[in-house]
């Protein structure tokens, strides 16, 4: 069961397990144009099953968080204290499962903070958007321009979230949620992660960290998921036949189990 709770204007979605288990919680971090609606349906309630405390924060002008008004004004670093300050709340450090923009937030809430353990889940990498950006740019120039429409909030069809988001086949319900929940992002927070405030590598905590991509991501491919292991010497899953949105995918259970596998080596 789905609870939630406003802290300080942020919305937090909670699924807690039946009973009471020792293991750490789990903190879900949604990407640009989303919230924290994205894992509500699918990894919160598998996770809860076999006994994570499940939580996930709408960073704000997100999903049901305040500050929808001042978006373009938001940085990653006020991303970054939204996290801390539902960490906070929590009261234990948990493991920290970000995808896409999010897991940009969750490397840099490691420069000032510890956590039982990171997700990258197609993330963007340490080195920022730019690569991203430019080789959607080459490769589906369509695409890119069509993006601009998400941005504004003027995508009214199904089209460009498919090919953007999806490789596989999709319900067309879902995608519909999809179409219905997502929303404007900060340009500021967009640049932040282009160029202007990338993650300090030297001073950032490093706690256990999966990572993983898809290999037909378009958004953040995944020779660019390559990059953020090699950068963090660590080995790399890249899922097969499966897009950005792998929380998502037909196949996403295979993305849970993989994650469920890693974080039993966290507890003896």
């Amino acid at each position: 069961m789905i609870k939630t709770t406003k802290l300080d204007g942020l919305e937090i979605f909670s699924c807690k397990p039946a009973r009471k288990t020792k293991l750490p919680p789990l903190l879900f971090v949604h990407g640009a144009f989303a919230g924290g609606w994205m894992w509500t349906e699918t990894f919160m309630p598998v996770f809860a099953e076999v006994g994570y405390p499940c939580h996930a924060v709408s960073l704000r002008g997100h999903g049901g968080s305040d500050g929808r008004d001042k978006i373009d004004w938001l940085s990653i670093n006020d991303y970054v204290d939204d996290v801390a300050r539902v960490v906070d709340w929590l009261g234990e450090p948990p493991v920290l499962v970000g995808h896409s923009m999010g897991g940009f937030v969750v490397q840099k809430y490691l420069e000032h903070h510890k956590a039982a353990g990171a997700v990258l889940l197609c993330s963007v990498p340490p080195q920022g958007l730019a690569a991203a950006q430019f080789h959607l740019m080459f490769q589906k120039p369509h695409l890119f321009a069509d993006l601009n429409s998400v941005m504004s909030g003027d995508c009214t069809d199904v089209t460009t979230l498919r090919e953007a988001l999806f490789a596989g086949d999709v319900d067309e319900g879902m995608l519909t949620t999809w179409l219905t929940n997502m929303q404007t992002e900060s340009h500021r927070a967009l640049w932040d992660m282009s160029m202007f405030n990338l993650p300090n590598l030297n001073a950032m905590n490093r706690p256990p960290m999966l990572i993983l991509g898809a290999e037909k991501d378009v958004l953040v491919p995944a020779f660019l998921v390559q990059t953020t292991g090699h950068t963090y010497n660590l080995p790399v899953h890249i899922f097969r036949n499966m897009g950005h949105a792998v929380t998502h995918e037909k196949e996403w259970p295979l993305v849970a189990a993989t994650i469920g596998k890693w974080l039993e080596t966290l507890t003896p």
